[in-house]
């Protein structure tokens, strides 16, 4: 059996907004059913452990779909989620994979996090699949790969410019995924705001938005 770790956010503050933030509930359960259909083992973590913070904003209506919906009344995998193991105590030696969950989270901690840091790293450098969909593309702002950036010269996605502006948060956000992608010297494309979209180079997979979740849980299955 295949064994993939998913790491998620424990931050939940949008800035200095009063809003609360956290993780796409749909970018975690549709690649999380994804792959459970298919017999992967999946272990949860996050950097301080327990309950990880899920994004108000992506429990309403308009954001539901039959993963969200499944999620909803799936109790076992809710208290799977409340008792994530900490970052800093998973190796990436225990696992073929690991997924990070976009949501506006992962921008705060995530993207500065040495355990998630040591561990994306410890992951590529053993040629495992290291796959990331919406902002969580943010988790490779400091890592690198042979004495430079882990994305430079290499194909990425991630939340883009214009849908950031979409959700009115470009002046929130302690940096644009879309930018930072690119100053790391990765090369980033992307397709029409809120569609499907994911990109593979070599064990690097990402998707572009919520709506990219499944996709790259698809090229990640494929490579395992």
């Amino acid at each position: 059996m295949k064994k993939v770790l998913f790491v998620l956010t424990s931050h939940d503050k949008l800035g200095s907004t009063e809003e609360k933030t956290g993780f796409w509930v749909e970018e975690f359960a549709s690649p999380y059913y994804y792959l459970a259909d298919k017999d992967v083992e999946i272990t949860l973590a996050s950097p301080k452990g327990g309950q990880p913070p899920i994004d108000p904003k992506s429990e309403l209506p308009d954001f539901q779909t039959p993963a969200t919906e499944r999620f909803n009344k799936d109790e076992s995998l809710q208290n799977q989620l409340a008792n994530t193991k900490v970052l800093g105590e998973v190796k990436a030696e225990d696992f073929d994979a690991v997924f990070y969950p976009g949501g506006h989270g992962p921008l705060w901690d995530l993207a500065e996090d040495k355990d998630s840091v040591r561990l994306i790293e410890d992951f590529y450098n053993s040629n495992k699949p290291v796959g990331a969909v919406c902002h969580a593309p943010a988790v490779f702002k400091n890592t690198t790969s042979n004495g430079a950036s882990l994305v430079k010269g290499k194909k990425v996605t991630g939340f883009s410019n214009t849908e950031e502006e979409a959700v009115q948060l470009t002046e929130v956000v302690p940096f644009l995924v879309e930018n930072m992608l690119q100053e790391n010297g990765g090369q980033y494309s992307k397709s029409e705001d809120w569609h499907p979209y994911a990109v593979e180079d070599g064990h690097l997979i990402t998707g572009q938005n919520p709506a990219s979740s499944e996709l790259v849980a698809e090229l990640l299955l494929k490579q395992l």
